[in-house]
C-alpha cells in the first residue's frame, strides 16, 4: 500500500517550449530532500495533455533516473483504452513503480465502461495501477461502487480521489479491501480525508512546500491530528490560491518565483493573470517562499 505524500510535479519548459531536463531533475531532488514519498510525473499538473508521447516517456525516464528513494508513479492515462495501455507499458519499461491513470475524459463512459477500461489496463502491465477520479476534468464520476469493484482486481492498488465528495470518499474507505490505498486528490481535503482513515495525498501544493505537506501527512498517519490541523490551517490560503486559475497555472508561477524553471506553459494554458498575482505573491510572502 502506498501511504504518505505523493507530489504531482510540474513539467518545466524552456523558453523554446522544450522540456527543461535540468530543472526537472532539480525538482525531483527538492522533493526527495523534503519528505515526498512518491512523485507523479506527467499528471494533470505536469501538463500531460500537451506532451507528445515521446516527451511523456522521456519525462518519466528522467524522474526514474533521478530518484534515489521515492517511488515513481507515472501519469499514464488516456480516454482511449488502447492508448492508455500503450503509454502504461512504456512507462513500465521506463522503470516506473506504478501508474496513475485518469478516468476516461470527454467520452463519458458508463460505469461498466470505466470498469472495463481499468481492467484492461491492469491486465496489460505488471506494476500497480492507481485509479484517478477527477470529475471536474473528465465530466464523469467513478462511483464508490465502481471503485470498490475495481479494488477487488489484482494489480489495482488504490485511488486518487478528487471528486470533492467526502461522503463518497468515506464509502470507499469503509468498504475497501485490505491493501487498497485511498489518497486525497485535493489539497484542501487532505486533512479531512485522513481524519476518515485515508492514507495520504497526491498533492499540487507539495511542489513548493513538500516539507510542510509531508509533515502534515505524517502527523495524520501517526495520529497527531491536532498538530496536523494547525499545519492544514497554515497552508489553507496556499491551497486556495493555487486554484485561483486552472492548475497548473498558479503553481508554475510559484515554482518559477522559487527558481524552478521559467514558468512557461503550453497553449491553451496561459500565464497567471495580473489580477491574481498579488494574492499569490501575498501567500508566498506569508509562507516565506520568495
Amino acid at each position: 500500500m502506498l501511504r504518505g505524500t505523493v507530489t504531482a510535479i510540474i513539467t518545466p519548459f524552456r523558453d523554446d517550449g522544450s522540456i527543461d531536463e535540468d530543472v526537472l531533475r532539480k525538482i525531483v531532488s527538492f522533493q526527495e530532500e523534503n519528505g515526498a514519498d512518491a512523485i507523479v510525473p506527467c499528471g494533470s499538473t505536469g501538463e500531460s495533455a500537451t506532451l507528445s508521447f515521446d516527451e511523456h516517456i522521456r519525462a518519466v525516464e528522467i524522474v526514474v533516473d533521478e530518484v534515489r528513494r521515492a517511488k515513481v508513479i507515472a501519469g499514464a492515462g488516456s480516454n482511449s483504452t488502447s492508448e492508455a495501455i500503450a503509454l502504461s507499458r512504456r512507462a513500465e519499461d521506463a522503470g516506473a513503480d506504478g501508474i496513475l491513470s485518469i478516468s476516461p475524459y470527454y467520452n463519458k463512459p458508463t460505469q461498466e465502461g470505466i470498469f472495463r477500461h481499468y481492467e484492461a489496463i491492469s491486465n496489460s502491465i505488471g506494476i500497480p495501477l492507481m485509479i484517478y477520479n477527477v470529475p471536474g476534468r473528465t465530466a464523469s464520476n467513478i462511483t464508490s461502487e465502481t471503485t470498490l469493484r475495481l479494488a477487488e482486481l489484482p494489480g489495482i492498488d488504490g485511488i486518487k480521489e478528487a471528486s470533492g465528495d467526502l461522503r463518497q470518499v468515506r464509502a470507499i474507505i469503509e468498504g475497501r479491501p485490505k491493501g487498497f490505498c485511498v489518497l486525497s486528490g485535493d489539497d484542501a481535503l487532505t486533512y479531512g480525508t485522513m481524519l476518515m482513515g485515508g492514507d495520504g495525498t497526491v498533492s499540487v501544493a507539495s511542489n513548493c512546500v513538500p516539507e510542510r505537506v509531508s509533515g502534515m501527512v505524517r502527523m495524520c498517519l501517526s495520529g497527531k491530528f491536532e498538530d496536523a490541523r494547525r499545519m492544514h490551517e497554515l497552508l489553507t490560503p496556499l491551497f486556495s490560491v493555487l486554484f485561483c486559475e486552472t492548475n497548473p497555472i498558479p503553481i508554475k508561477y510559484v515554482m518559477s518565483r522559487m527558481g524552478y524553471g521559467s514558468g512557461k506553459l503550453r497553449l491553451p494554458l496561459t500565464e497567471l493573470t495580473e489580477i491574481n498575482r498579488p494574492a499569490v505573491d501575498a501567500v508566498m510572502k506569508d509562507l516565506e517562499l520568495n
